[in-house]
């Protein structure tokens, strides 16, 4: 008797309970669950959902706000998807499965003396979730994690493979380095890669005032710059990340701890979750808070400086603006909190990034400043949302694909000057819509 496409997956169920995100706030539930341990498999699982009509996504880590990854058909779980396939040290690349954890690629790296050019504040994402949704750091020079791809695989809605690269279906690699999922499913990445490197943190706090004065110096002096601004107070904190000749001196395990674990989360965690019960505490816990963390300097290897454990649940919404309009569009945002009842118990942040070449980048064409707000899981997030929301698409803000937001395809085909060249794409790779969902319909139309 001949096998079904079914039959041959690792691993396949329906799903009995509902998929969540990691904030809570998305909840769907797939028709079934698929974990497929190979890139034949994968494609066995699109085929026999578009024989039997059903949507397909793939989640990750569930790190996005928005409800990118939520399906009502197929979902498929990439955990077996995993691990390195090749170095290549001539051409410095690797090339990584794409439901491997950036912070096993990380350590991977760092292994074999080898490291990522920039990468975001967290490393819990899988790496095809990271690059699809736009995941970034901040950087002078260096861009998102998207823009360090050089090749991807792409298996599409016909269950056919694609090999993407500048120099084979560049159209497509233009495209499906930042591809929200609505191009096909990601099975592999191969990144950039350079000699593990030293970096030197300096974090400082500084006034507001001062750092909206110094922004644009700031910037141009740091190979990576950003700071948070505490609202209800005048403080923000700074952090400079240079590359180092060494040697290495990292954070004392204490002091670490201390830092980074007790105050960052721990107290963090408490006086948020005061804050939610009581909220005109909140400015004058936003007073300690912002004092909390002391002036200090280290030095480590990339990956450990640029991240830090986010252990305290939120609510995120971020957009990216032409970088010369950040200081200004802040100062609305700070304007606009203290003439309202609201009460902000997280801090503001802004990073930046330079221009890049993918089609939906939220830095593509243009130099951008990112700000982001936060609150509180649990804590009503829609009239700070709408109000910061507003600010930013005054100045033609792009927000983050994996971010709370409310704009729609008509929006974005004003801001994205290559929107059509994205959905023209996806016209022709996923004509019947496969992996589409209420997200996509919304942010790209039908």
């Amino acid at each position: 008797m001949s096998r079904t496409p079914t039959q041959r997956w690792t691993s396949t169920r329906a799903a009995n309970s509902p998929w969540r995100n990691w904030a809570g706030n998305v909840t769907s539930r797939p028709a079934r669950e698929v974990r497929p341990a190979s890139v034949e498999e994968l494609a066995d699982a699109i085929r026999a959902a578009a024989a039997e009509g059903l949507r397909v996504k793939t989640v990750g880590t569930g790190h996005s706000f928005t409800a990118i990854a939520a399906t009502d058909g197929v979902l498929i779980r990439p955990d077996l998807l995993t691990g390195i396939r090749r170095i290549d040290r001539e051409a410095m690349t690797v090339t990584v499965e794409s439901g491997t954890p950036l912070k096993r690629l990380n350590v991977a790296l760092a292994r074999e003396g080898l490291s990522l050019t920039n990468m975001g504040d967290i490393m819990e994402q899988t790496v095809a979730g990271a690059t699809s949704t736009g995941t970034h750091g901040t950087g002078r020079d260096s861009a998102s994690i998207a823009a360090q791809i050089r090749e991807l695989e792409l298996v599409t809605a016909d269950g056919q493979l694609l090999t993407c690269s500048e120099k084979e279906n560049p159209e497509v690699f233009a495209a499906a380095r930042i591809g929200l999922g609505a191009l096909g499913v990601v099975t592999a990445i191969t990144f950039a890669v350079e000699p593990v490197f030293l970096l030197t943190a300096r974090e400082e706090p500084m006034t507001f005032d001062r750092v909206a004065a110094e922004f644009d110096a700031l910037h141009a002096e740091n190979e990576h710059f950003e700071f948070y601004w505490f609202p209800h107070t005048d403080n923000c904190n700074t952090k400079r990340n240079n590359r180092s000749a060494g040697p290495a001196a990292p954070p004392g395990r204490v002091s670490a701890w201390i830092d980074d674990e007790l105050l960052s989360n721990g107290v963090f965690q408490l006086a948020c979750s005061v804050g939610r019960a009581v909220p005109p505490v909140i400015p004058s816990l936003a007073k300690v808070s912002s004092r909390a963390l002391s002036a200090r300097t280290y030095t480590d290897i990339a990956y450990k400086v640029f991240t830090s454990p986010r252990r305290v649940r939120f609510m995120e919404m971020e957009y990216a603006l032409p970088r010369e309009a950040a200081v200004a569009a802040l100062r609305e945002v700070r304007a606009m909190i203290e003439r309202s009842p609201l009460k902000v118990s997280f801090p503001v942040e802004v990073r930046t990034a330079p221009a890049d070449d993918i089609a939906l980048s939220t830095a593509s064409g243009r130099e951008t400043a990112y700000i982001a707000v936060h609150l509180y899981k649990g804590t009503p997030h829609r009239a700070y949302f709408t109000a910061v929301e507003r600010i930013m698409t005054g100045h033609g803000g792009r927000p983050h694909w994996g971010k709370l937001h409310t704009r729609d395809a008509a929006y974005f085909s004003e801001v994205y000057p290559r929107f059509a060249e994205f959905t023209e794409l996806r016209d022709r790779l996923d004509p019947e819509r496969r992996f589409a969902n209420d997200y996509l319909r919304r942010v790209l139309g039908a």
